[in-house]
C-alpha cells in the first residue's frame, strides 16, 4: 500500500491515495473543486521501500481536491469561578476543509 505522511495547519496526516480528510481551514480564497499541493511531505512509503525526509522530501508532492468546507459542529467553552458571581459561556465551530488526495509524487 502506498501512503505519505504530510504537514499541514500544524499537524501531521497519513494518507494515501482516494483518502478524504479533515484539515484546517487553509485560506479563504479556496474554493470546492480546487487542487491543493502539499509539499511538506516527511515520509514517503510505495510499498517496496521508504524514504524519510529530513525533515521534508525536496521532490515529493502530494496532490488532492477539495471536496467541502465547512464548519464542525459546537462545542461550549465554559469559564467559571466560584464563590465570585464569575460566569462565561461561550460556543465555538472550528472551520475545516475536506479534501480527497488525488496522487503521491
Amino acid at each position: 500500500m502506498e501512503f505519505a505522511i504530510i504537514e499541514t495547519g500544524g499537524k501531521q496526516y497519513t494518507v494515501g491515495k482516494g483518502d478524504i480528510i479533515a484539515i484546517e481551514k487553509l485560506s479563504d480564497t479556496q474554493k470546492e473543486g480546487d487542487v491543493i499541493t502539499f509539499d511538506k511531505v516527511l515520509l514517503a512509503d510505495n510499498g517496496k521501500d521508504t524514504t524519510i525526509g529530513t525533515p521534508y522530501i525536496p521532490e515529493a508532492v502530494v496532490t488532492g481536491k477539495v471536496t467541502e468546507i465547512g464548519r464542525a459542529a459546537k462545542i461550549i467553552v465554559v469559564h467559571y469561578k466560584q464563590k465570585s458571581r464569575y460566569f462565561k459561556k461561550n460556543g465555538h465551530r472550528q472551520p475545516f476543509v475536506k479534501v480527497k488526495i488525488d496522487s503521491l509524487n
